[in-house]
């Protein structure tokens, strides 16, 4: 493990660089010793200090959850990162882009959790007891760390790479439509970029709610009653800029549409 100090400094380089909006480098060549439990633990330390400026932890977001990623980055679990109150977004929204970097979009479905899940051996069944409803959601992406040559270590310590959260559609109970085929289309100024369907996550997007409950019982933390989390997109990352506007549509659970300025 790293040292504490290390960890800090790490936290410090990071939080300018969102402030700033200037990447810093791959922390896999400036520490090529860093392991996983590192980055994790650099994560807590930027949830910590936010949490204690005031921040609201709203939930967290998997990530990683396709096969292709997974072999993109060398290993063969998903990832995950904490999402801050002050970093949601309702459907319809005019977003900043110049307060991200790498700006990029992704579908996923939100899982709005009515009781806590406490791992280990959460199970699917577990999940879907657990959830008040699922409702469509857009992450947006942004990096703080080069994105050429980027492992997980250096993704799981830029907090999963999360920029925000857009929540929009039709919240549905879980047994209201199966989830596994919820689909959508996903547009960038009125033109078609791609399209995916809900079990590319996983097999079942409630499977990497069952991941996530366990893997944070590992770091000795639990999913809480009311807390939002992202399943994990079922699109590529789509780059959008300044004027972009995005629409996403889920069939019968509604539509997302965002403008970036």
């Amino acid at each position: 493990m790293l040292e504490e100090a290390t960890i800090a400094a790490i936290a410090d380089d990071l939080a300018h660089a969102e402030r700033t909006g200037k990447k810093i480098g791959l922390l896999t060549a400036k520490y090529p010793d860093m392991t996983v439990d590192d980055s994790y633990a650099v994560q807590n330390e930027w949830r910590r200090r936010g949490e204690a400026a005031g921040r609201r932890l709203y939930g967290h977001k998997i990530g990683l959850t396709s096969k292709p990623m997974q072999q993109a980055t060398g290993i063969t679990e998903p990832d995950y990162g904490a999402i801050f109150a002050d970093q949601v977004y309702d459907t319809g929204s005019v977003i900043d882009h110049s307060q991200y970097s790498g700006v990029r979009i992704e579908v996923e479905l939100a899982f709005v959790l009515r009781d806590e899940l406490r791992g280990p051996d959460v199970s699917l069944f577990d999940v879907l007891r657990a959830t008040e409803y699922v409702v469509p959601a857009l992450e947006v992406l942004s990096s703080r760390i080069e994105m050429e040559g980027r492992t997980i270590v250096d993704t799981i310590s830029d907090n999963a790479a999360l920029g925000a959260m857009v929540l929009g559609g039709r919240p549905v109970a879980v047994d209201a439509v199966d989830l596994r085929r919820v689909n959508a289309l996903l547009y960038r100024n009125e033109t078609i970029e791609d399209s995916g369907v809900a079990a590319a996550v996983l097999d079942h997007p409630a499977r990497g709610i069952v991941w996530l409950a366990n893997k944070l019982a590992e770091h000795g933390d639990v999913l809480r009653a009311g807390e939002t989390v992202l399943a994990g997109s079922f699109t590529r990352p789509m780059w959008v800029y300044p004027g972009d506007t995005v629409h996403a549509d889920y069939g019968e659970l509604g539509v997302i549409t965002c403008r970036f300025e």
